[in-house]
C-alpha cells in the first residue's frame, strides 16, 4: 500500500501562535518537533495498517520543517516547492492508495483557530468555494478526487475536523486543538501522538471505497485579498473577473484549472 501524507504546522497539538509557526523565531523548534512527531505517528500507524511506501509533503510555510532523521526509512520527504499547481499534494498521483493530513486547520474566515487562513495569511482575507468559505482541506481533498486519492485521515484544529467530516462522514480524525477567540485548548502532545497513530491504522484497515470522494461540475471561487492591488493584479489573469476594490472571481468546470489559478494568485500574492 502506498500513501500520501500532507503536514501542515497550524495545525498540530498546542500551537496558538504564529512565532510558534515561524522557523525564525525560538518558539518554532518546540513545534517543529511536534510535527515531526505527529507525522512519525501518522507513519507508524500506517506501516501497521499495511503501508509499506510512504511520501511525506512538509506543507509549511518554506517545506523545510520536518526533521527526517525521526521518520521510518520507507518514507519519502518532498521539500521546498516546486511550483507545480498540486501545492500542497505535489506529486500526488492515481498510483497511491490514500492520503492523509496532518496538522491542517480551519480556513480563512472561520473562529476555529487563532491561526485560521487558507493558502497566505499575509495575502487572503478569505477563498470562497462554491459559495462556501474554502479550507486548504477542502482545496486539497478535491486535488485528491481529480486523480481518484481518498482523504481517509485528518488531524488538526476541532473546527477543521468538523469541515472534514462534513466532507466525507467516513474521514477518521483527531482535533488536537479547540481555539477560542485567540487561544487553544489542547490534549497532552503525547496522547496526540498515540491518537494519531491509532486513528491512521484504523483507517486504513477499513473498506477504501468508502473514502473516495467526488466533484462538483462547476467551481466558482471567489478570492478576498487583503490588499486591493493584489486583486486588480490578478483581475487580468485570463477568466479573472473584479467585483469589488479587493474582491475577484473565477469559474471553470475542470478543478485542475482552478488549481492553476491559485497558483498564480499565490505568485500575485507574494510578489512584493
Amino acid at each position: 500500500m502506498k500513501i500520501y501524507i500532507s503536514a501542515d504546522i497550524e495545525g498540530v497539538t498546542g500551537i496558538a501562535n504564529w512565532d510558534e509557526a515561524n522557523r525564525t523565531k525560538p518558539d518554532y523548534q518546540q513545534y517543529s518537533k511536534q510535527m515531526t512527531g505527529e507525522i512519525k505517528a501518522a507513519c507508524d500507524g500506517a506501516i501497521n495498517g499495511g503501508a509499506s511506501d510512504i511520501y511525506i509533503k512538509d506543507a509549511h510555510g518554506s517545506g523545510r520543517n520536518i526533521i527526517a532523521n525521526d521518520l521510518p526509512q520507507n518514507t519519502h520527504i518532498i521539500r521546498g516547492w516546486s511550483g507545480h499547481p498540486f501545492l500542497m499534494v505535489q506529486e500526488l498521483d492515481k498510483s497511491f492508495d490514500a492520503l492523509i493530513f496532518i496538522g491542517y486547520h480551519s480556513g480563512g474566515g472561520s473562529d476555529a483557530n487563532p491561526m485560521s487562513h487558507t493558502m497566505s495569511s499575509a495575502t487572503y482575507n478569505y477563498i470562497k468555494l462554491n459559495e462556501k468559505l474554502a479550507s486548504e482541506c477542502l482545496i486539497h481533498s478535491y486535488t485528491a478526487a481529480t486523480v481518484g486519492v481518498p482523504v481517509v485521515f485528518l488531524s488538526g484544529d476541532e473546527g477543521i475536523c468538523k469541515e472534514a467530516h462534513n466532507l466525507n462522514k467516513n474521514i477518521h480524525t483527531v482535533a488536537v486543538n479547540t481555539g477560542i477567540g485567540n487561544a487553544v485548548i489542547s490534549m497532552h502532545p503525547q496522547l496526540a501522538i498515540k491518537k494519531i497513530k491509532e486513528g491512521v491504522a484504523s483507517a486504513l484497515r477499513e473498506d477504501i471505497n468508502k473514502y473516495k470522494l467526488g466533484l462538483p461540475k462547476h467551481f466558482k471561487i471567489e478570492l478576498s485579498f487583503k490588499n486591493h492591488a493584489k486583486a486588480f493584479n490578478i483581475s487580468f489573469y485570463p477568466g479573472m473577473k473584479q467585483i469589488s476594490s479587493t474582491n475577484v472571481l473565477f469559474e471553470a468546470d475542470n478543478y485542475f484549472e482552478v488549481l492553476r489559478m491559485f497558483m498564480f494568485s499565490n505568485l500575485v500574492g507574494r510578489s512584493n
